[in-house]
């Protein structure tokens, strides 16, 4: 069922399919930004804007319909564009050197003899796309890592969760639903995260609205908040069509930053396999031999809808809050 939210984000991206719209867009977007002229900037981008939209939108059809082995690959860039979009709207002389064009991230060029795709990691790089749009689209000007794997980057997206417990190594555990100001945790995430009750508050309440009272027995920690949790970074994600928030079950994979960073990571290293190791991915592809199939095929799926929606709804909020 398509929320009402999802209808938004979808006419939002329809009515920007124009210059004179996107123009428009992006001149309310600039009012709120000092010391430019927002009616000529607004002019200067709109076609740039425009077109990275439509770019980012043909990258993700092209990829739905297309053989599993290309999907990374025109995911991946379909995601680039949307995001350079989602970087004009507040930073409109992007970009402001070259050096802001790489990827931002870099992965292990030669793999060793018994690869795994779980165990691979990723390694973040102080210039690029990663970083910048790190700090300038979620506020975070520095990553909680230098290098994570693919086991902890796929163990906090939400949809993958049903795949987890059919492995039986369940990541996450669903603590509320978006929009309500309750959220219930287990007790034994106290002995994962080596917190006593009160730490445990205190590790959390940064990521939260004010906490108004808890509820605490032997099995459960309870609390209640002067708002409705909006779900939009992590430590907290949201299953986007079930709404409901989950939370990390291991300490590890306890990752405060949004989840479009992580299927950034991971799409860039998927990319990176599908070109520069054909012989392991297609004989994944074509044999399916381990828990490293499903997990991307998933993965996949997921992320198709997931992100367009996601930097969708970050524009919504854009026009909302210039509006």
């Amino acid at each position: 069922m398509i929320t009402m939210k999802q209808q938004h984000v979808h006419a939002l991206y329809t009515y920007l399919q124009s210059q004179n719209s996107s123009r428009s867009y992006l001149l309310q977007c600039y009012k709120q930004l000092d010391g430019i002229d927002a009616e000529a900037k607004s002019y200067d981008n709109c076609t740039t804007f425009m077109y990275y939209l439509d770019h980012g939108h043909t990258f993700y059809n092209s990829g739905k319909k297309a053989d599993d082995r290309l999907k990374p690959l025109l995911y991946f860039y379909g995601m680039v564009h949307l995001l350079k979009a989602c970087i004009l709207t507040v930073r409109p002389d992007y970009p402001e050197s070259t050096t802001m064009l790489a990827h931002g991230v870099s992965s292990r060029k030669k793999k060793k003899k018994d690869y795994t795709f779980i165990t691979d990691e990723v390694k973040v790089q102080h210039k690029g796309l990663l970083p910048y749009m790190s700090e300038h689209l979620f506020n975070l000007k520095q990553l909680p890592f230098t290098k994570i794997t693919m086991q902890q980057l796929l163990a906090v997206i939400p949809e993958l969760v049903p795949l987890y417990q059919w492995h039986k190594a369940p990541s996450m555990v669903q603590v509320g639903t978006l929009g309500h100001n309750e959220l219930t945790f287990p007790q034994t995430l106290l002995d994962q995260y080596h917190l006593t009750e009160h730490g445990f508050l205190q590790k959390v309440q940064a990521f939260l609205p004010p906490i108004t009272h808890q509820d605490i027995d032997h099995q459960m920690i309870n609390i209640h908040l002067d708002a409705a949790l909006l779900g939009e970074n992590g430590p907290f994600y949201v299953n986007s069509t079930l709404k409901s928030v989950y939370f990390p079950i291991r300490r590890e994979q306890f990752l405060p930053m949004s989840e479009v960073i992580v299927h950034y990571l991971i799409l860039y290293n998927l990319g990176m396999l599908s070109r520069y190791e054909p012989a392991w991915w297609g004989e994944l592809i074509a044999t399916k031999p381990d828990m490293d199939y499903p997990l991307i095929k998933g993965f996949l799926d997921c992320t198709s809808d997931k992100i367009p929606l996601m930097l969708g709804e970050y524009l919504y909020r854009q026009y909302e809050s210039k509006d």
